[in-house]
Formats: C-alpha cells, structure tokens, sequence
C-alpha cells in the first residue's frame, strides 16, 4: 500500500472548535501543577524521601494515590515551605 499526500498531525498549538488543544510535551511550571512524584518533590525542595513519608504521615503534607503511585498535592507543599 502506497501513502502519499497524507496530512500528518500537528503538534503545535491549534483549535479544535472553540476549544485549544495543547502540545502534550509543554512541560507545565512546578507551582502550577496540581500534584508531583515524592521524587521530584524531594528535588524541588532539597528535602529527602524519609522526611517526606513523616510529613505526609504527620498531617503537614497532602498526598493522593492512584494505584501505586503516590503524588504529592503541590499547592500543600507551597504552604508548608511558605511560598504559596
């Protein structure tokens, strides 16, 4: 089978309808996120994976699993490092 002239997908920014469609390989800023790996949480705020276990254990910090994952609430670990 012989393709020619088929129209690839664009993965730039464009509308469908009324509604954008965003490239899904734009990162979105650490503080605008809704949630983040323990990983990545420890990166950001220099703390490590113990620490963050007992802080989501004591009540300070938010998490949400979904399945075996576990992600942090961003927006609760802006308040406990005072930034949000």
């Amino acid at each position: 089978m012989i393709r020619e002239n088929i129209p690839q997908p664009s993965t730039q920014n464009t509308e469908v309808g009324t509604t954008p469609v965003t490239d899904p390989t734009v990162d979105i800023p650490f503080m605008q996120r809704p949630t983040c790996t323990i990983k990545e949480a420890c990166k950001a705020s220099g703390m490590g994976r113990t620490k963050f276990y007992e802080l989501i254990k004591g009540g300070e910090l938010r998490m949400i699993s979904v399945g075996r994952r576990r992600l942090v609430q961003v927006p609760s670990l802006l308040k406990f490092l005072r930034i949000g």
